[in-house]
């Protein structure tokens, strides 16, 4: 099983999108920055929370959702469906 998902940074606000085949590791991994220094989650500030994921059959159908959410109309739909990116709560 592989999943897409998207993250949003509990400090900035802004979103993350990804896809992988085991989701509680790579939501580990994206939350420990020592574990690769290079990862765009480590750059942009955490913790990141998981805020929706999807599970599709092969990787294929997975990096093809990735693309998609990244797209112009991907991100439109995302803004929708879980909120704007980069709207940070301020508490």
């Amino acid at each position: 099983m592989y999943f897409a998902y998207v993250l949003t940074s509990e400090v900035t606000g802004k979103r993350y999108i990804g896809q992988t085949e085991n989701l509680a590791r790579h939501l580990r991994e994206h939350n420990t920055p020592e574990y690769n220094p290079c990862k765009h989650t480590s750059r942009n500030r955490g913790p990141w929370r998981l805020v929706c994921f999807e599970t599709f059959a092969t990787h294929a159908e997975a990096m093809r959702r990735e693309r998609w959410l990244k797209s112009g109309v991907g991100r439109r739909w995302l803004d929708e469906v879980v909120g704007r990116a980069s709207s940070a709560s301020t508490d």
